[in-house]
Parts: C-alpha cells; sequence; structure tokens
C-alpha cells in the first residue's frame, strides 16, 4: 500500500502538569501562565499523530519532518482530562505531505489546522544537521 490522500492516524493522552502552559513558564520564568494544556505541546502531540500516518509506509532509512504548522488553538484543557488527536492526509506532492490535524477533549474540539511534512533521508539528513554543527564558533 502507498502512502496516499485520505489515511488517518490517531492518538490520545491525558494531559497531566508538564504539559501545561503554566510548567513552561516554571521553567523559564516568564509570568503566569494558566495550568492548561499548552500551544506548544498541542502543536508537538498534533506533529507526532500526523507522523503516526506515515509511519507504516517509511522504507528502511527514511524518515519524516514537519515544515509548517497552522493551527487555531481554540479551547483550553485542563490537567486530567483525556485529549483526542486526529491526523488525515490530504495531499501528497512527491516527498511533501499535507495534513489535516485536530484535536478535542473530553468537552468539545479544542484545536484545528494543517500541518505540512517532508520524507526524507535520515543518513543524508543527518549529514546536513553534522555539516551545520561543524559551523558553530566556540
Amino acid at each position: 500500500m502507498a502512502i496516499e490522500p485520505g489515511l488517518t492516524h490517531e492518538m490520545k493522552i491525558v494531559v497531566e502538569e508538564q504539559h501545561t502552559a503554566a510548567a513552561v513558564s516554571d521553567a523559564t520564568g516568564i509570568g503566569q501562565l494558566a495550568p492548561v494544556l499548552s500551544t506548544p505541546h498541542l502543536v508537538s502531540l498534533m506533529e507526532t499523530t500526523a507522523h503516526g500516518v506515515i509511519l507504516p509506509f517509511l522504507e528502511r532509512g527514511q524518515s519524516g519532518v514537519g515544515a509548517m504548522v497552522h493551527i487555531r488553538h481554540m479551547a483550553a484543557t485542563p490537567v486530567g482530562m483525556q485529549v483526542r488527536i486526529r491526523a488525515e492526509l490530504l495531499e501528497v506532492q512527491g516527498r511533501r505531505l499535507l495534513f489535516k490535524v485536530e484535536a478535542w477533549d473530553e468537552v468539545e474540539k479544542i484545536a484545528e489546522g494543517k500541518h505540512e511534512r517532508f520524507i526524507i533521508n535520515w543518513d543524508r539528513f543527518m549529514e546536513g544537521v553534522e555539516k551545520k554543527q561543524g559551523k558553530i564558533k566556540k
């Protein structure tokens, strides 16, 4: 089976303290933020869910990387509540993949948007990372 539009993947998590905006504010000292699912953590979950769509189809030596995320985080989700994230593959253009991503908590839809990923050759990608690391001035 090939990577084709219409493929989906879902995952669920229960929001813990470490997933909250408050945890980020505590760690960075940026001021008081709410004890609810943080947008950065939600984005990470959406990316991971989209990667789960293609994972069974990747060949040895391949992976996927995120290139664009455009979401609306529409509602707060408190600690202890379950969140369900769904990704659906909308488009395949060579190595470029476009997904619809959505999330719901136990009460309502909390986020929606689009996410773009690219299929990469792992070794070639890591060679580029190592080359870039070599340019760091010490």
